[in-house]
């Protein structure tokens, strides 16, 4: 229990019915959780209005309403706060509510189209391996040292995320790695959090569907550095046209990587393998289990932020040499006769690219790439033409199919495909609607040697149609079928 004073500190006022010298049992924006002694915080989504529920969350318990809209008909047994963003508010009260865990841990975030889950992974994994306690907020999933806790979001709403933070502080974490999506930024689930470093990977084409223009995502990207305090360290990828962007505002301490431009973090890439990448890294050479260029990225990322945070280069590189790939993030096996299968989460024109770039890079000879590429449903419509048109561009062999569709009709979303194919690519790609017999067919055209690659669902152990989310997992089918195919 917490004194409604106490919750609302920070919170930005209109104005005040009531008292605030109340104890608080529990804070929700859901009018379903609301309990006895609750405050319930009316935000405005982009479905839903909470301001509706008012009268339902006071008859569940609620003695105190946070609200932009004070309603009509008051309740005279509860205090309603008037503010002028719910939303934003809320981060501010999640964070007074769990004791503003974020003041006592050492918080990195992450943003960036691609490369998000993979960069914070490594630095989760890189400082436990320097023997430190540490939380993980990732798509793929959340932990605390050891133990997994399911991701629903790739940031939670502000109470879970506060309540988790909380939860890692009582664990003893001392430094916790997050993912920060555009969405996030602009939904507030990060407000009131604080931060002692935050790293830009890259921008491209995607979300388009939500922030509507590229001006509009780039805002959202910047308004997380904007945001930053003077004591926290800003680190950007020098090598991406948007990367000084996000430091034109910020207060805090900048920093650059790259792999191309000068930079205060510098990397080379030595070799290039299926097993790994030889990388110079501030003119030390390591050997990496990660493979690509955007991976070298990644590393180097990985590093600039392990040495910001003052660990010791000698002792992050010896650890960065020793840490594996992230599942579903170019995941690879080979087939007893000898054919390459490729699993990887890329779901935007950019990372598509990059992942068919990378295996250009590796090929050998005359082997065939067999890409078997979809969209998902009621994302942004406008890269599907486009990642039909790449994966053709890199490919010898591309099948069309679902990824997750969602509530879209599949077949609408393969048509919208097709309209970035030309008239001589159209002769090397099939259309195959079932994502599972499309993983059948592309097994049965290879040859040993071959490469295929799976795009687009990489962790994902499910597949979304209807609402209905079915068990699918890309790598284990790729692995099943070539084996029951007997190639």
């Amino acid at each position: 229990m917490k004194l409604l004073s106490d919750i609302i500190y920070k919170v930005r006022l209109e104005e005040i019915i009531g008292s605030t010298h109340m104890a608080i049992s529990s804070v929700t924006f859901d009018s379903r959780k609301v309990k006895k002694d609750s405050l319930f915080i009316a935000t405005r989504g982009t479905a839903v209005d909470g301001h509706v529920y008012i009268d339902k969350a006071i008859e569940l318990g609620a003695i105190a309403i946070l609200c932009e809209e004070l309603p009509e008909n008051k309740n005279k047994n509860v205090t309603y706060i008037k503010v002028k963003d719910s939303s934003y508010s809320l981060g501010i009260i999640a964070c007074n509510f769990f004791d503003n865990p974020s003041n006592k841990l050492k918080l990195v975030g992450i943003t960036g189209t691609n490369g998000k889950t993979t960069t914070v992974t490594l630095l989760f994994n890189l400082f436990k391996s320097l023997g430190y306690s540490v939380g993980l907020l990732s798509t793929v999933e959340n932990k605390i040292n050891n133990t997994v806790i399911t991701a629903t979001h790739t940031t939670p709403d502000a109470l879970a995320l506060n309540e988790l933070l909380s939860k890692m502080h009582a664990e003893g974490c001392e430094y916790v790695f997050m993912e920060v999506s555009s969405h996030a930024i602009v939904q507030n689930r990060i407000a009131g959090l604080s931060f002692t470093g935050a790293i830009f990977s890259n921008i491209t084409h995607d979300h388009l569907d939500y922030h509507k223009t590229f001006d509009e995502y780039i805002k959202a990207k910047k308004t997380f550095f904007d945001q930053l305090p003077s004591t926290a360290f800003a680190l950007i990828n020098r090598d991406d046209r948007n990367g000084l962007i996000m430091l034109q505002n910020t207060k805090a301490q900048k920093y650059t990587y790259g792999l191309q431009s000068i930079a205060d973090f510098k990397c080379k890439i030595l070799e290039n393998q299926l097993n790994g990448l030889l990388l110079n890294i501030d003119n030390v050479e390591v050997w990496v289990k990660l493979i690509g260029t955007f991976n070298a990225y990644n590393v180097l990322a990985v590093y600039a932020a392990a040495v910001l945070l003052k660990q010791n280069k000698t002792n992050v590189l010896t650890a960065l040499s020793n840490l594996n790939s992230v599942e579903g993030r170019f995941q690879y096996f080979k087939s007893p006769k000898g054919i390459i299968g490729i699993v990887d989460y890329a779901h935007t024109p950019d990372a598509l690219k990059n992942v068919l770039e990378t295996i250009k890079d590796l090929r050998a000879g005359n082997e065939q790439v067999i890409s078997l590429v979809g969209c998902g449903g009621d994302r942004d419509a406008a890269k599907r033409p486009v990642m039909a048109a790449i994966a053709c561009q890199y490919s010898n062999k591309v099948i069309l199919t679902s990824d997750n569709p969602r509530s879209e009709d599949p077949e609408e979303i393969l048509n919208q495909m097709q309209k970035g194919i030309s008239p001589v690519d159209s002769k090397k790609t099939l259309r195959i609607t079932d994502r599972k017999e499309a993983i059948k067919a592309a097994c049965s055209l290879s040859k040993p040697g071959d490469i295929i690659l799976i795009a687009g669902k990489g962790h994902e152990k499910y597949q979304e149609i209807k609402g209905i989310k079915q068990p699918f997992d890309d790598f284990e089918i790729l692995k099943e079928t070539i084996k029951t195919l007997d190639i």
